[in-house]
């Protein structure tokens, strides 16, 4: 979580160690079974006369697409209107440009974005061999809600202006677009230059990798997922902001190398900013989980820019981990992921801070109640799949790019895909290929 932000050497300090040995109870997940790989025979071909047609197919299909950048007058959407935006950035996004597409550059999603892009994002730019996602109104809502938050309208929230939420928590059916709007809101807030914490993969933290409960803390620490990639983008403004809380941070068991013999604690100097503490985690496995946990804090005292925090699967933080502690010989008793203590420390919305947690059904956690604990009553907000309208565009689009046969499309035949799918985009995206 914190890997990313080792660039360049930064200033050293001396830190102080405090004396206190302790033991502790250590595990790691169950590793994954072993696999078997085929290795072909170089000598042998193994292609398929039906794998080379799709290929001479995607080639060819290429190389069409090329041609007609070249004819703007392709580029033509529902009821005649412009199929793309000319807005250049998602900050200047409005309601006219709703049911447009707008165009991404790979080097900006790789600057913006390092953390990596949501699934259903990247399979959208492979399918149809564009990089550009639909303006949706439910995206512009969000992001002018947290707009209002920096920058409050003249109304007031407990009029009839629309209300304002700190704290969201986006909703809805499969494939309705979350993770996607999700990405964008984090995009265009660092784009306005916001410190942004993006976890793309919430159920990271609750699978995988090496487990401890810590005597001092009665909770599961997690040492390899403090580890990971953490905050690339923000590298810049960590080193701008100092460290407001000088208490010891407590010292755990490092990934594989277990505890320190005669330090159970580790000082931090007047002086440090964010970057150095991040990268004091980094460096001494011992030290990743409470520096992460030390973070969370710090990040509600920064009042210099505004500061987001968005978790994708956020819905895997309100179940049972992959992890289990040993009962007796023959049973185990699963953890729960509120027992794990970098998920307790970010997953709360009982705050004053900006956070966005988006769920996600592909990862299989089942439906959660409505109240769900630490987080606000009305936070939940329902994410909508394709409107007609939007489908409408969806399939100019997909028109467009060639992933529809010019002479099978029309108004009753992508209406029917829409109303078989119930308006799910993955599906939309799955089915227009065979319209006839």
């Amino acid at each position: 979580m914190l890997r990313s932000l080792r660039r360049a050497a930064a200033t050293h300090h001396s830190w102080h160690l405090k004396l206190a040995p302790f033991s502790s109870l250590s595990h790691t997940s169950r590793p994954p079974k072993p696999t078997t790989h085929f290795k072909p025979d170089p000598k042998k071909s193994t292609a398929t006369p039906a794998a080379a047609a799709a290929l001479y197919d995607e080639q060819e299909r290429i190389r069409q697409l090329a041609a007609d950048d070249k004819n703007p007058s392709l580029d033509v959407g529902r009821n005649g209107r412009p199929l793309f935006t000319s807005a250049p950035s998602l900050s200047h996004l409005s309601r006219n440009d709703v049911c447009t597409y707008f165009k991404l550059k790979k080097d900006t999603l790789n600057t913006v974005l390092p953390e990596g892009l949501p699934v259903g994002m990247v399979n959208e730019f492979q399918d149809s061999m564009r990089k550009a996602l639909l303006v949706r109104q439910s995206f512009l809502d969000l992001r002018d809600n947290f707009r209002r938050v920096v920058d409050p309208p003249m109304w007031s929230s407990n009029g009839k202006g629309v209300k304002v939420r700190k704290q969201v928590v986006l909703d809805g059916p499969v494939s309705c677009g979350k993770s996607i709007a999700l990405a964008m809101l984090v995009q265009w807030a660092r784009e306005e230059g916001w410190l942004v914490l993006y976890v793309p993969k919430g159920k990271d933290w609750t699978h995988g990798g090496f487990f401890y409960k810590h005597p001092q803390t009665g909770l599961w620490d997690t040492p390899v997922q403090a580890e990971n990639d953490f905050l690339k983008y923000n590298e810049s403004y960590l080193k701008e902001l100092p460290c407001q809380i000088f208490d010891p941070i407590v010292l755990g068991e490092g990934a594989g190398v277990g505890w320190l013999k005669d330090a159970d604690s580790l000082a931090i100097p007047e002086g440090t900013n964010l970057y150095e503490l991040v990268k004091t985690g980094i460096e001494q496995t011992h030290a990743a989980v409470g520096v992460v946990v030390r973070l969370r804090k710090e990040l509600s005292l920064v009042k210099d820019r505004p500061v987001l925090i968005a978790v994708d699967q956020y819905n895997n933080w309100f179940t049972f981990s992959e992890y289990e502690e040993p009962v007796t010989i023959r049973s185990c008793r699963p953890i729960h992921a509120r027992e794990l203590t970098m998920v307790k420390a970010f997953r709360s919305m009982m705050h004053d801070d900006m956070m966005v947690g988006a769920f996600s059904h592909s990862t299989a956690v089942g439906k959660l109640r409505k109240d769900l604990p630490d987080v606000p009553v009305d936070a939940r907000v329902m994410f909508p799949r394709y409107s007609l309208d939007e489908a409408e565009t969806v399939c100019h689009y997909y028109l467009r790019q060639r992933l529809i046969r010019r002479e099978a499309f029309s108004e009753e035949n992508w209406k029917k895909i829409y109303f078989l799918s119930n308006g799910n985009g993955t599906e939309i995206r799955g089915l227009v290929p065979f319209m006839r």
